[in-house]
């Protein structure tokens, strides 16, 4: 693993201190902790994050379930039989199985441990740990375990779910509960500016005391207002467990590269790959940065690195589409930056359709939204058909959530449009898609 790469975290549930077990032996967890499960962790590869004190005990503590979920992995000692952190640990088990690992003392459990799988460790008369094997046993089982990661939510570490990637922080905005008076105030504030989102992010508090939710809605928040610099602050402020998940992953590097800071929005983007596997948004984002870099090399860098670059941002992009056909976002990226090579790379007449067909079926769905139609009006644009062009306009228009998407587009049209130009080619179609970029930036505003 880099140097600069962030481990996976394991969250630690146990109790802290001295504590009497069934039989009346007072066990010293914090040592076990420490000369135990902590190094045990970390010869894993990964960062132990330990629950808070005065939490565990705790079935109704939401920040003790959030990091319990959002952690990659989790380590649980169920020595004193403690009802709650049964629970909570059920919990983990109905939804990352895989990903946990328990620990108990030797007969120290009511009933037989073995569904559990759970690792057991001997303790001396004075509740000290009295073997040295169980160590190297417990290393194993959490390296075991990091080989069988098969994650759930897609909030977590960005796995194939029925929905495409680059529409699960919607989703996510949509479907999370959490207070509604605070989803109220940050929609009024969307509305009002970065600076109104920034005044209820201050009247909030304590940022280690929100949930997830809000968290997660105060950074789409800043996206919608175009505050990247407040968006990269506030992913730096979250608690790791939800700063380590896909999603604020992937945000940070899309508020990066629109900050200017493309070589950090890289790598950011780049660790997520590396450590998640391949995902449609994830390839999208680090597109956008080739993208970017083309554009700039286009205007003041060599031709041939802007060649370089125009065709690392199309692979990125196929990438992306060929990692989940359904996501058509960053199957009609590709398709745009081929048409706008010195020729058009070939390959856009091959893919186009399929790209027509991804976005056509998820239109037919029923469950579109802005990217859905604006991918509708690109291709038409791409394809010189004004009839359809025509009909996408008002539907891309009429779907327009935030300032950003639209601009979005039209810069993509933009990029067409000088392509073409610069192609010589029929100056009508050009002046055409000029028009349809003043409509989208004029509804943008």
């Amino acid at each position: 693993m880099p140097a600069d790469q962030p481990r996976p975290l394991c969250f630690v549930l146990m109790p802290f201190g001295s504590r009497a077990d069934a039989t009346g032996l007072i066990i010293d967890f914090d040592g076990l902790y420490r000369d135990l499960i902590a190094p045990a962790i970390r010869t894993a590869g990964l960062e132990p994050l330990r629950a808070e004190q005065g939490s565990s005990g705790d079935v109704i503590d939401k920040p003790l379930f959030e990091r319990l979920l959002l952690c990659d992995f989790a380590v649980a000692d169920v020595t004193t039989a403690n009802a709650s952190v049964f629970y909570v640990l059920g919990v983990r088990h109905a939804t990352r199985p895989h990903t946990t690992v328990v620990l108990c003392a030797e007969g120290r459990l009511p009933f037989d441990v073995a569904p559990l799988h759970a690792l057991c460790y001997r303790l001396d008369a004075g509740g000290k740990l009295a073997e040295s094997e169980v160590e190297r046993k417990l290393v194993a089982r959490i390296e075991a375990a990091r080989e069988a990661d098969i994650p759930l939510f897609q909030l977590i570490d960005g796995s194939v779910s029925p929905d495409v990637a680059h529409a699960k922080t919607d989703i996510f905005r949509e479907g999370v509960h959490y207070s509604e008076s605070i989803k109220q105030r940050l929609e009024v504030a969307r509305g009002q500016g970065a600076d109104a989102v920034a005044a209820v992010e201050k009247d909030l508090g304590a940022i280690a005391d929100w949930e997830a939710g809000v968290l997660v809605d105060l950074l789409l928040s800043y996206r919608s207002v175009k505050a990247w610099e407040r968006m990269i602050a506030l992913s730096e402020k979250m608690p790791l467990p939800l700063r380590n998940t896909v999603m604020v992953q992937e945000q940070l590097g899309f508020a990066l590269n629109r900050a200017g800071r493309g070589q950090e929005a890289e790598r950011v983007l780049l660790q997520v790959l590396d450590k998640h596997g391949a995902s449609s948004e994830t390839y999208s984002l680090l597109g956008r940065v080739y993208k970017d870099r083309w554009e700039a090399a286009l205007h003041d860098g060599p031709p041939a690195l802007a060649a370089a670059l125009l065709e690392k941002a199309v692979g990125m992009y196929l990438r992306g589409f060929e990692t989940d056909w359904r996501d058509a976002y960053p199957g009609v990226n590709a398709v745009t930056l081929m048409e706008l090579g010195q020729p058009p790379d070939p390959r856009r007449e091959e893919v186009l359709p399929v790209v027509r067909y991804a976005v056509e079926r998820k239109i037919a769905s029923g469950k579109p939204d802005y990217w859905d139609y604006a991918t509708r009006l690109e291709l038409a644009v791409l394809a010189k058909d004004r009839s359809r062009v025509e009909a996408a306009l008002p539907k891309a228009l009429g779907a327009i959530r935030e300032k950003w998407e639209a601009e979005t587009t039209a810069r993509n049209l933009r990029l067409i449009r000088e392509a073409r130009a610069a192609r010589g080619e029929d100056p009508m179609p050009v002046d055409w898609i000029e028009q349809i970029e003043r409509e989208l930036l004029g509804a943008a505003k």
